[in-house]
Parts: structure tokens; sequence; C-alpha cells
């Protein structure tokens, strides 16, 4: 029973592990549909990990690898098991329904579904499996970070989550050999988000262009401000009002020398624009250079701050 039940426990382990690390390689590029602040929450999966039983031998029992794949979409598991178990799993976040789904497949032919969403820094996913003899069993996980590692924990319930028992407690650390994998995986995330806020800042550009204030207004956050290198300032409700009045006509509003640094959660472009066509009928043509904060939010990347220089001298 001992060894069984411990077998079990360590079935589910895989399971979390699916969750707790699944998304280790390399991010190649992100679809601007799972952009969002909550599509990159289980970002801290990602790597090569060892995986220990809390308070067991300190030996890793299995040995995981995460890699986000899709566009960064979803996350799939790699999981080896040193008894010979051998699954994969796949999560991703479901935004029709606002909730994180998990599937987990093995060569043992355990089948699992959880669902859950975040709280603070973690994560409670769960689902309902049968049992051996028939019944329903609910499988509740939970995934958090630890330091440079990952703590998760599960229970079990066969009363309808009356009362609960613990199932495995297990800790996950960085593989040795898996710095060269977690630096190309950071790689990989900043120069994909980096491509989308290129791309919607040229989508940007695009707009003002053909005063299209829905476009702009898609892009645009609530609260976003523009300052100007004369010193004023414009809010977003102002930049749709000239938009709307069609007041500019464009013949020209393109960037070139575009640049994209990404921090996390924030990214800025810097890029030299030139402007060229009518306002109320009076020509105007210039170039100055530009700077544009963007801000990933639950909706995806918005454009939250503007500041342009004064127009460089005509030779420039």
């Amino acid at each position: 029973m001992k060894l069984e039940r411990g077998r079990s426990t360590r079935l589910f382990a895989a399971a979390g592990l699916l969750g707790v690390f699944a998304a280790a390689a390399v991010l190649a590029e992100t679809s601007p549909r799972c952009g969002s602040a909550e599509h990159r929450r289980f970002d801290f999966w990602s790597g090569d990990w060892d995986a220990y039983d809390v308070g067991g031998a300190n030996k890793p029992i299995a040995r995981a690898h995460v890699d986000i794949i899709l566009e960064g979409c979803a996350l799939r598991e790699i999981y080896e098991q040193e008894d010979g178990v051998v699954g994969q799993s796949f999560t991703a976040y479901d935004a029709s329904r606002q909730l994180w789904h998990q599937t987990w497949v093995t060569n043992r032919g355990t089948l699992l579904q959880i669902d859950g969403a975040f709280r603070d820094d973690a994560i409670t996913m769960q689902g309902t499996r049968r049992t051996a003899q028939g019944g329903k069993e609910i499988i509740r996980g939970v995934w958090r970070p630890e330091g440079a590692g990952v703590r998760e924990t599960a229970d079990t319930s066969i009363d309808g989550g009356a009362t609960w028992k613990p199932l495995f407690d297990i800790r996950f650390q960085r593989h040795s050999e898996g710095a060269a994998t977690r630096e190309a995986s950071a790689a990989g995330a900043s120069a994909g988000d980096a491509r989308i806020v290129a791309t919607l800042d040229t989508q940007y550009q695009a707009a003002v262009a053909k005063n299209d204030a829905a476009g702009m207004d898609r892009i645009l956050a609530d609260d976003f401000l523009l300052v100007t290198g004369r010193g004023k300032t414009f809010t977003k409700t102002d930049l749709l009002q000239e938009a709307r009045s069609a007041d500019s006509v464009y013949e020209k509003q393109e960037d070139s020398s575009q640049t994209v640094r990404v921090w996390g959660n924030t990214a800025v472009v810097t890029a030299l624009l030139w402007a060229k066509g009518t306002r109320q009928g009076k020509p105007f043509d210039y170039k100055l250079w530009f700077s544009d904060t963007y801000v990933r939010t639950p909706d995806g990347w918005r454009y939250v701050f503007g500041q342009a220089s004064i127009p460089l001298p005509p030779s420039n």
C-alpha cells in the first residue's frame, strides 16, 4: 500500500509538474491574442527542473522540461520520472472562461483535466477523476514560486470536498545544466514581446495617418498622456477628437530607426517620425524623435505615455 500510494502521488506530481513547470524553453514569438498579463502569469514554470519530495531524500524523483509553445498561448511539459512514468501536459489560459486549464496524459494511461485561477502569486486548479472502485475523487493542486524554485502541494477528497487528505508535497529546483536554457527562454520571451509592441506602434502611426479613431482607441490606454517638445500635453480624448475632426490630412506619418526595449511588463519604443501633410489647410513637414511607453495589461499591451522632441532642423 505504501509503495502504491507513493507511486500514485508521483503520478499526479507529474501532472502538477505540468502546471508548475509547463513553460520552459524558447518563446520565439508571442501572439497578440496571448500577450496579456494573465497569459504570462504562469511563466514562472518555465525551465529545466529537478523534482524533490519535500521531507524525503535529497535526491531528485523526476526531471521535467517545460516549454512555452504556440506563440505564447500554451505551456507544454515533458516529464520523466525515475520509476519509468513518462507524461506530457498542456496548460493554457482560457480567456472566454477566465480560467486556466491543464490536461495531463501519461504512458500508464492516466488522464487528468483540471481548471483553476490565480489568487495573489499562487494558482489553484482542481478536477475530478474516477477511483479504482468507481467512485469520484477530487484532485486539487496548488502551485506557487518559492525562492528560485516552485512549491507544489496537492490534496484529494472522496466525499465531494467535505474533507481533504494530503496527496503530495514537491519542490522543484532548477537543473544544474539548465542555465543556458533559462537564459534563452528569457531572451526569447523579451524578443517576442518586443515584436508585438513594435507592430502595435507601427499600427498606431498608420491609424493616425488615416484619422482612424477606432484604431487609435484600441491601442491607447484610457489614461494615456502625450508630452511634446514644446511642453504641451494631450490626453487620449484630445487625440481621438483630433482624428475624428479630420483637420489633419497626412501624406506621410511613418517612423524609422525604431528600437524597442522590454523590461518585464513595460516596453519603450524609440523612433524617428516623419510627418508631412496639411492641418486645417496649412502644410507641415517635419521630423522628430519620440519615445512611446507601453504597459502589459489584462487586455494586452497598451500605449500609456508618449514624449516627443521638438521638430528637427530641416537638414535632418
